[in-house]
């Protein structure tokens, strides 16, 4: 689900041009300054703890819960276990025209202009099918995952890995794989946990590459929970209301695997007080 967030205006500009002048691969996470918790073992949430995923908007997490995922943009919520969601494959909404304008060579581009995602019409996708163009958003994208550990996050989640399968063709798995490769190094260089976004039948390449634990939506719904469960010890998985509704929630929580963390949100992931606000979560 991608909701909110914003793109630092400042971090597009000369980050790319450091990237395409002089790298020649991507940039090495041992040579970049490092967090004071770089060299620790990442921790991991813990899937009998309450969780709540607070992509549209931050607000004091619901009684319980201590497990919470909020946009890189805002402040962790400091219940336990921070989740920092970093858009790593596409633009975000807000930014989506000013990086076109910028950087027009790392987006996909059609007759029509950046090709975007159908159902996110305000996202252009990444152009990640060159070692360079890999390289130029690491170099964007990796200062944004460094600023989620000096904010105080845990762990990082990395969005639309499986952009490649709304590309019409001019991405491969293989592409987004070896740019998830390099998150992955940089996330661990900082101290942080990282976790695969959905695509579940890259579950064990992902796993292999050294990603932490896995967040899921609708993975009851599509039934594909058994694979993050199967690679993983920890699946945060995120049911809608619109989609599987009260009844298959109750149904899934008696069935979940120990594993998994499962909760139950409106689709809009909306906060409290607002019209349409849900959330419930898997009882004891």
């Amino acid at each position: 689900m991608r909701v909110t967030g914003a793109l630092g205006g400042a971090l597009l500009g000369g980050a790319l041009v450091l990237a395409l002048a002089g790298c020649s691969g991507v940039p090495d996470p041992a040579s970049a300054p490092a967090s004071p918790s770089a060299h620790a073992t990442p921790r991991l949430p813990d899937p009998s703890a309450g969780f709540d995923y607070q992509l549209g908007g931050a607000y004091p997490p619901p009684t319980g819960v201590q497990t919470v995922a909020r946009d890189r943009t805002a402040e962790p919520a400091g219940a336990g276990y921070d989740i920092c969601y970093v858009n790593g494959f596409q633009t975000q909404p807000d930014a989506s025209e000013r990086f076109a304008q910028q950087h027009p060579d790392l987006l996909l581009q059609t007759g029509d202009g950046p090709l975007v995602d159908p159902g996110w019409p305000d996202e252009y996708l990444y152009d990640t099918s060159t070692e360079a163009r890999r390289d130029a958003l690491a170099a964007l994208v990796g200062p944004w995952i460094e600023g989620c550990a000096r904010a105080g996050f845990d762990a990082v989640e990395i969005d639309n890995f499986d952009s490649y399968t709304r590309s019409k063709g001019a991405l491969t798995a293989d592409d987004n794989v070896a740019l998830a490769a390099a998150y992955a190094a940089i996330a661990h260089r900082h101290g942080l946990a990282i976790a695969q976004k959905n695509t579940a039948d890259q579950s064990e390449r992902l796993r292999g590459l050294g990603y932490d634990f896995a967040v899921a939506e609708s993975c009851v719904v599509y039934d594909e929970c058994a694979a993050y469960t199967s690679v993983y010890p920890v699946l945060l998985d995120v049911e809608y209301t619109d989609e599987l509704g009260e009844g298959g929630f109750s149904a899934a929580c008696a069935e979940r695997d120990e594993r998994t963390a499962m909760i139950l949100r409106d689709h809009d992931l909306r906060t409290p007080g607002d019209t349409g606000y849900a959330y419930r979560a898997c009882a004891g």
